[in-house]
């Protein structure tokens, strides 16, 4: 069972470390994501969504100490090609795992400081990633796959993104209930 006033309030102190000054309301609109899944906090996420418009969203995306997002894309929908994202970390250090052929593969550097949360390895299947410390970005183009997971500290993300609907995601992992 997951206590959720304690996941709060470490995802403040989170943000604190990382210098997000947040209004008392917005403290209230943080979400603890498990996805469904039984592993919380192994899998999961914490997030504040400030604004999510059809042209244009933003969010803090907070990860604890090895912490792992489960592996989704975002794919097409109303005539669009589907969320494209940027995550810029902001603190800590998160290594994301994204289907794209100008990253470097797993093999090529030595395996990343980070493991598939056990159970699950079959679900995820991106093999190329970046490691983003504070003050570098990557963007996701629509529809990929991508997952992504802590440092040792943990990691705090601001994601710009277009429009976000939670609800289409698609997961690798069966099990996942993204609004879980």
């Amino acid at each position: 069972m997951t206590d959720y006033p304690q996941a709060i309030q470490r995802t403040l102190t989170f943000l604190e470390q990382a210098n997000i000054v947040l209004t008392p309301a917005e403290q209230k609109k943080i979400e603890i994501a498990t996805f469904g899944l039984d592993d919380y906090p192994a899998s999961g996420l914490q997030l504040l969504t400030y604004i999510n418009e059809p042209r244009y969203c933003a969010k803090e995306l907070v990860l604890f100490p090895r912490q792992t997002c489960p592996e989704h894309r975002h794919p097409p929908f109303n005539g669009t090609p589907g969320k494209q994202e940027t995550f810029r970390c902001r603190w800590g250090k998160v290594y994301l795992f994204v289907d794209d052929e100008q990253l470097t593969p797993n093999d090529a550097t030595g395996t990343p400081r980070c493991q598939v949360p056990a159970g699950s390895e079959t679900a995820y299947t991106c093999s190329r990633y970046i490691l983003l410390r504070p003050g570098e970005q990557y963007t996701i183009k629509p529809d990929t796959r991508h997952w992504f997971q802590a440092g040792e500290h943990g990691a705090v993300i601001s994601e710009f993104s277009s429009e976000s609907r939670d609800d289409l995601d698609i997961f690798t992992d069966p099990r996942v209930r993204r609004l879980a």
